[in-house]
C-alpha cells in the first residue's frame, strides 16, 4: 500500500510528487546531460559530426529507435549515454536500501530490457551501437579516456 502525504499516494519515502506533476517533470527531462555534452564536444573537437536524436528526426523525418544521444549517420553509428542509476550499471548502479522497494526495481529492470531490445533491434538494422555509463563521463581523465575509447572506434568504422 502506497504511503499518504495529504490526499496523495507515494511510490517511495522520496517521492512527493503527484501523478500528473511526475509525469510533467519526467517530460522535461529531454535536453542533453553535462557528461553527454562533455563527450560529444571532445568528439567533435576531434572532427566527428553528429546529430542528436531531435536533430537526426528533423533531417530524415524519422526517428531512431531508442533516441540515441549521437547518431554518426554516415557511419551508420549511434551512441546513448547510460545513466548509472536508471540504466541499471553493474559497477555504481546500486540502488540505496530506502529506493529497494518493487517499484524502482521493476522500472530499472525495464530499462535494462529495453536497452538491450534496442541494441539488437539497431544491430538488426546496420547500426553499429556504442553504449557508455555516466560513471565515466564524471571525471576529467576518465572523459578523455572513454572521449579516446570512442574516437578510436570511430575511426575503424569505414566511413
Amino acid at each position: 500500500m502506497a504511503r499518504m502525504i495529504g490526499c496523495q499516494p507515494m511510490r517511495s519515502p522520496r517521492d512527493c510528487m503527484t501523478p500528473a506533476q511526475r509525469k510533467k517533470a519526467m517530460r522535461s527531462n529531454r535536453g542533453r546531460t553535462g557528461p553527454e555534452r562533455a563527450l560529444a564536444s571532445l568528439l567533435w573537437q576531434e572532427g566527428f559530426r553528429y546529430l542528436t536524436a531531435e536533430g537526426y528526426r528533423r533531417r530524415y523525418g524519422r526517428r531512431l529507435l531508442g533516441q540515441p544521444d549521437l547518431i554518426f549517420g554516415r557511419k551508420r553509428v549511434v551512441l546513448f549515454v547510460d545513466g548509472c542509476f536508471w540504466h541499471g550499471c553493474p559497477k555504481c548502479g546500486k540502488m540505496p536500501e530506502d529506493y529497494g522497494n518493487a517499484f524502482w526495481r521493476q522500472k530499472v529492470e525495464t530499462n535494462v530490457s529495453r536497452d538491450e531490445r534496442i541494441t539488437v533491434a539497431l544491430r538488426r538494422d546496420g547500426w553499429k551501437v556504442i553504449r557508455v555509463w555516466e560513471h565515466d563521463l564524471r571525471r576529467k581523465p576518465d572523459l578523455e579516456r572513454t572521449a579516446h575509447r570512442v574516437s578510436r572506434r570511430l575511426r575503424r568504422k569505414a566511413d
